[in-house]
C-alpha cells in the first residue's frame, strides 16, 4: 500500500480550506484518509502563523514508514524546517510567454534610445566650447 501526504479539501466554494493527511493513494482526493496530520487555510496571510499548522511528529513517523509528501505539502515541510530544501527546476514554466518578452524588449529599447537623448545634449554644450577655443 503506498501511502501519500497530501492535501484534501474543504471549505465551501470560493473559500477553499484544506487538510493536510495521511492517506492511500489510491482513495480519492477528498476521501479516506488514515489520519489527519494538519490543516492549510490558504485564505490568510503568508506570513499568518493560522496559515499552515501540522503535527511535525507524525508526518515524519509516515515518512519513516515510506510516505510520500505531494509537491504542495513538501514545500510547507521544507518551509517549517522538517525537511531539507531540494532544488527543483522547471525552466520552460518559468520563462514569460512571447507578448512578456517582446514588451520588455520593447522597453529596453525605449530606455536605450531615452539613455542616448539624455547623453546627446549633455556632450553638444562641450562640443561647442571646443569649437570655440
Amino acid at each position: 500500500m503506498s501511502m501519500k501526504i497530501r492535501l484534501a479539501r474543504g471549505g465551501s466554494k470560493k473559500r477553499p480550506f484544506y487538510r493536510i493527511v495521511a492517506a492511500d493513494s489510491r482513495m480519492p482526493r477528498d476521501g479516506r484518509f488514515i489520519e489527519k496530520l494538519g490543516t492549510y487555510n490558504p485564505l490568510l496571510a503568508k506570513d499568518s502563523e493560522e496559515r499552515v499548522k501540522m503535527d511535525v511528529e507524525r508526518v515524519q513517523y509516515w515518512m519513516s514508514k515510506g510516505a510520500q509528501p505531494t509537491d504542495r505539502v513538501a514545500r510547507m515541510l521544507e518551509a517549517a524546517g522538517v525537511t531539507p530544501k531540494t532544488e527543483r527546476s522547471n525552466p520552460k514554466k518559468g520563462t514569460p510567454g512571447k507578448k512578456a518578452q517582446e514588451r520588455v524588449e520593447e522597453k529596453a529599447a525605449k530606455a536605450a534610445a531615452a539613455a542616448e537623448a539624455a547623453a546627446a545634449p549633455a556632450e553638444e554644450p562641450a562640443a561647442e566650447e571646443a569649437a570655440a577655443e
